[in-house]
């Protein structure tokens, strides 16, 4: 009996220990968590980097938002053929995406979900991805789009319809800058709703564009384009809130922001070639050649609430009309609807 009561003894201590230890490893964890928790938001709500008179950080943690986005892509084509002035236009499915996602003190995670696709309506594909910084961000947009409709005019002829599945382009988007004035100027307010811009700023922006494209049309022969293009340029953006707010109030959101930015880059780096069949046809650097990147986009802030549109646009211009011209134009358009808890 007393050999049964020690192990009986023994058999509870462990528990107790086990029950303690858990409870001690329970503590520790949870006081990691909230050591963790206090870095990050001190290192979200510091202000010593920009004037708390013109930006400042939502007064809350957490950020959720909905989204419905659409794009779009055409290619132009200009230029002589056997003395003949030649002109076509290609434009690729629209897309367009429903995405929801959380931010948790300036890190974010999405999930978007393309209708058209879901159904077999839509097979092309395409990545989108951005970073918007308070001085430096950046835009990443990679397609590969093969349902291009459109036409082709030539001297001489009647114009020719081009249906579905000639042309297949590969396209490699990347737009970087650079804000000169962050400290009152907030690319992130108008993008990415994660400061507020509290009164009207602008600021100079440096500016930086990368495309590659490669580009293949079976039609009679077969056409390859091969592109690779880098520019370096700078613009403006600005910032327009028709009522500012208090500079001492840390909690008032204003009612409207207005965005609007250019950035026009001059290509300084260009590697283009054409093949029509066996045929290679030369294209050669004419100034000026540019990739010009425009945002916009119009915001209406009330409590904890925000609803919105906001748009990027792509224009990129290679080679010159006398032999090759080719343009690119590559859009989106995204309207969205966030809560701040």
């Amino acid at each position: 009996m007393k050999v049964m009561r020690l192990l009986r003894y023994l058999h509870l201590s462990v528990m107790a220990l086990a029950i303690v230890d858990v409870a001690v490893a329970q503590s520790n964890g949870y006081a990691k968590i909230q050591k963790l928790d206090s870095v990050l938001a001190a290192r979200y709500y510091r202000q010593d980097s920009f004037d708390t008179a013109y930006i400042m950080r939502p007064a809350t943690k957490w950020t959720f938002t909905a989204r419905m986005n659409v794009s779009g892509t055409k290619i132009k084509t200009e230029g002589m053929a056997d003395d003949q002035h030649f002109k076509s236009e290609m434009e690729a499915n629209r897309k367009a995406t429903l995405s929801v996602g959380v931010s948790y003190l300036g890190f974010s995670l999405s999930a978007a979900i393309n209708p058209a696709k879901m159904l077999g309506k839509y097979h092309d594909y395409e990545l989108n991805f951005n970073s918007y910084g308070k001085r430096f961000g950046f835009d990443v947009t990679y397609q590969d789009a093969k349902n291009f409709t459109g036409w082709h005019d030539h001297d001489g002829m009647e114009r020719i319809e081009l249906p579905d599945g000639l042309l297949k382009v590969k396209t490699l988007n990347v737009n970087v800058y650079y804000a000169f004035n962050s400290r009152r100027f907030s690319y992130p307010a108008a993008f990415s709703q994660s400061y507020i811009q509290k009164r009207s700023a602008g600021s100079f922006l440096l500016a930086a564009s990368g495309q590659g494209q490669h580009a293949t049309l079976d039609w009679e022969k077969e056409m390859q384009l091969k592109m690779t293009n880098i520019g370096i340029g700078a613009g403006y953006g600005y910032n327009y809130v028709p009522i500012p707010a208090k500079a001492s109030t840390r909690s008032l959101t204003p009612g409207w922001l207005l965005h609007i930015s250019a950035l026009p880059t001059f290509i300084v780096y260009s590697n283009t070639s054409m093949t029509f069949g066996d045929t290679r046809v030369p294209l050669h650097y004419h100034f000026p050649e540019v990739i010009i990147t425009g945002r916009g986009a119009v915001i209406r802030q009330w409590n904890n609430k925000f609803l919105g549109l906001s748009m990027v646009f792509n224009f990129t211009n290679i080679g010159h009309q006398e032999n090759l011209a080719v343009h690119n134009i590559k859009w989106q358009v995204r309207t969205f609807f966030g809560l701040r808890l």
